[in-house]
């Protein structure tokens, strides 16, 4: 066993294991699968003085019960559905809130807390019926304690706080230009509520599905008011119990649920679920190999290589002893680059010109990328904008960009800069975590004589430039909000500001295209229109598609039924954990 000259040595017990601290690295012993040939960096320990605390050394109460154990790397900000911005918030509100309607595994559009649906001839209205046997967790809001029935007018009341400036969602954009002023939202009785729009508009039923739409109670809005952030009531599976922030998050079986399984058992079959935070990605794997975690979503840069080959399998070590689960999951990465030949960081840029986006996209090797900097976690951004997953995707009728060196160099060469040669550097904007790939992709460019200066910010500041048409070439990922193509063609729609349209590309034709989309009912035929489009963005090149994502999770086998989803929401209704 390969050790380090110690520098200072102290002994850590945690949990009945021993961590030894030799300088900058540690040694560690009595693990699971055999990782005492690992190497772990003292990172790992910043908070395991704290596991015992979090995880009470997994007890003997905690263990007689099924509660389902997952870390938040990145923290919660709120459990209001109305702040559901990010999917940290959306995992949360997700186990204690339902929608109108929810998205399946097939990305098709069911019914949650409605029965069923009718649209009106003219597509601008929407009657749904919903189901009677709903209730909202006990609350201390509610007389006595005790939830009461959701009705109609919940419905109706949740979707207008979303849009009520005074709530200050910044969800509050789903609904903009979309919904009937006046009449917008209305509970025709305690059973029925309608939604009515000014124009048609097909990805609505998606929109309602997203968790921004979850309906609450207005008795717990009103007493709690902005704290309801952290006094979540809904009518989800599970109920709120208590959250530490930054330390724990515990959630308790709704008991009073209505969802059944096919054999008539009442859903969720989980006692409970408790979060935690560990905000170090080692940590958090450390704690999984050791049966705290059921389950970590994302495999990191760090530790990829000592889990996955580099074709995306699991290795030998590990097989048999971990359950490696990789889905189709509805994220874009991409550079962008900015469009607005207005804007004085174009106008007097080669970037401008069409042949030269066009040389960058044919100028690196995407499945190269992917394989040696990904171990093949995604699929190579080859076909158009809109990625793998969606019905409307099709390969062999949208043609993107591959690696053809021969043919970057011709474009160079017609745009006026044969090998580069007069072409300034561009300055690519990226964050830490995307560093290397930017790196990647500036020193495969350069061998075609495009010279791309890499600069690593903040993501907040990122954001901000691209916000403000501040940055030229920058990296970008798009996640769908709704399972529809729509929601990736809107980013280039011209009358779009940024957010969503950051390259603030203009096409007239598109505009009309995307526009005729909308109010086209035939499924076959928008999807025929939605490739239209994609292939106009392939053809104007105002971004260099990187690749398409996966849900990547490494799950214990005794977590059963934990299935994955497109929009990678943290299904646990039907999970089972049988130790």
């Amino acid at each position: 066993m390969k050790m380090y000259k110690a520098v200072s040595s102290k002994w850590y017990g945690v949990c009945g294991k021993r961590y030894e601290v030799w300088g900058m690295r540690c040694e560690v012993w009595g693990m699971k699968y055999g990782v005492s040939k690992w190497l772990v960096t003292i990172r790992m320990l910043t908070i395991i003085a704290s596991g015992c605390l979090l995880f009470s050394c997994a007890g003997k109460k905690d263990r007689d019960k099924k509660i389902f154990h997952y870390n938040q790397p990145e923290g919660i900000s709120s459990l209001d559905p109305a702040f559901a911005k990010n999917q940290a918030i959306m995992w949360g509100v997700h186990q204690l809130f339902n929608t109108l309607v929810e998205v399946d595994e097939k990305l098709h559009i069911r019914p949650s807390l409605c029965k069923r649906w009718t649209v009106s001839d003219d597509r601008l209205t929407y009657t749904f019926i919903l189901r009677d046997d709903v209730y909202f967790h006990d609350n201390a809001a509610f007389p006595g304690g005790k939830g009461r029935k959701m009705i109609a007018a919940d419905v109706a009341y949740s979707l207008q706080r979303i849009t009520n400036a005074g709530t200050a969602s910044p969800g509050a954009w789903i609904f903009n230009n979309r919904i009937d002023a006046t009449n917008g939202f209305t509970a025709l009785n305690d059973t029925t509520f309608q939604l009515k729009l000014i124009r048609p508009f097909h990805p609505i039923l998606g929109i309602l599905s997203m968790q921004y739409c979850s309906v609450v109670p207005h008795e717990a809005i009103e007493k709690y008011g902005t704290a309801f952030r952290s006094n979540p009531c809904g009518t989800g599976p599970f109920r709120f119990t208590r959250w530490e922030e930054g330390q724990v998050l515990l959630l308790a079986r709704n008991e009073k649920y209505f969802e059944r399984d096919s054999a008539g058992n009442r859903l969720p079959y989980l006692d409970g679920i408790k979060v935690s935070f560990l905000d170090n990605k080692a940590t958090e794997f450390l704690e999984f190999t050791q049966g705290r975690l059921d389950f970590i979503n994302d495999i990191d840069a760090s530790f990829k290589d000592e889990v996955l080959t580099k074709k995306g399998e699991l290795r030998k070590d590990w097989q048999g002893k971990v359950i490696l689960s990789k889905h189709s999951f509805l994220n874009t990465e991409y550079l962008g680059i900015l469009a607005d030949t207005t804007n004085e960081l174009v106008k007097n840029h080669p970037i401008k010109i069409k042949a030269v986006r066009r040389a960058i996209n044919y100028g690196f090797d995407r499945q190269k990328m992917i394989m040696y900097l990904r171990n093949s976690l995604g699929t190579p951004a080859e076909s158009g904008f809109v990625p793998a997953g969606l019905p409307s995707y099709d390969s062999s009728k949208v043609k993107g960009y591959y690696y053809d060196v021969a043919k970057a160099r011709q474009l160079l060469k017609e745009a006026g800069f044969p090998d580069g040669k007069g072409l300034p550097e561009i300055k690519l904007l990226t964050i830490p975590v995307y560093a290397e790939l930017g790196s990647f992709v500036a020193k495969q460019l350069e061998d075609i004589g495009v010279k791309v200066q890499v600069e690593v910010v903040q993501k907040s500041l990122l954001l901000e430039q691209t916000a403000k048409s501040q940055a030229l070439f920058f990296r970008g990922s798009w996640m769908a909000d709704y399972p529809d193509a729509e929601n990736y063609l809107s980013v280039f729609y011209g009358k779009n500001p940024a957010p969503p349209n950051y390259t603030r590309y203009k096409n007239a034709a598109y505009d009309r295209l995307y526009e005729s989309a909308l109010l086209e009912e035939n499924d076959s035929i928008r999807y025929h229109m939605y490739r239209q489009m994609d292939k106009m963005i392939i053809a104007d090149a105002p971004v260099v598609p990187l690749w398409y994502d996966m849900v990547i999770r490494l799950i214990h086998p005794y977590v059963k039924d934990f299935r994955p989803n497109s929009l990678n929401l943290l299904e646990l209704r039907s999970v089972r954990i049988e130790k």
